[in-house]
């Protein structure tokens, strides 16, 4: 007798990610215009760091410098079982880009006054990536205004699903 046919997931991208750290504070501080995935070099304690689910990129910023791109400030803290073996906490890392995307996006933030701003990192099959946006920031009166919006939508919500 035949199986039945399972039903095909649309949504494949999120299928094998898992979240290390969110810079949720970038949302609300500044204004994503574009995104990108892009790998990132690490050594072997600070895998096992993140592994753990330890990881800070709420100070972090990706900074271009001769042709490369470099993720600075971000914090991985030390893996204690790698003792002589261990990484610096906050160096600054390579991403890796193709020399297009560099081109097209990473000089576009540099021209603008735009900033390159680390969203996420997660582990996409085996793998460790950080979502870069190219951010302009917000100021004040433009939080304010979009924290109104939200209270506004999740009231609507609300009273939606009462209804």
């Amino acid at each position: 007798m035949a199986k039945p046919a399972k039903p095909k997931n649309v949504d494949r991208e999120h299928d094998n990610e898992r979240l290390i750290a969110q810079n949720r504070r970038a949302r609300h501080e500044y204004e994503v215009l574009e995104t990108l995935e892009c790998g990132i070099v690490l050594v072997g304690s600070e895998v096992k760091s993140l592994r753990s689910g330890r990881m800070s990129i709420e100070e972090a910023y990706g900074r271009v410098k001769d042709g490369e791109v470099w993720l600075i400030g971000s914090d991985i803290p030390e893996y204690k079982q790698a003792n002589q073996f261990n990484h610096q906490p906050k160096r600054p890392r390579k991403l890796l880009l193709h020399r297009r995307e560099i081109k097209r996006f990473a000089n576009r933030a540099y021209e603008k006054g735009l900033t390159l701003v680390p969203l996420k990192m997660y582990f996409k099959e085996g793998r460790a990536k950080v979502l870069l946006g190219i951010c302009k920031g917000r100021k004040t009166f433009d939080k304010r205004e979009a924290m109104k919006k939200v209270d506004v939508k999740r009231d609507i919500d609300r009273a939606m699903r009462r209804s």
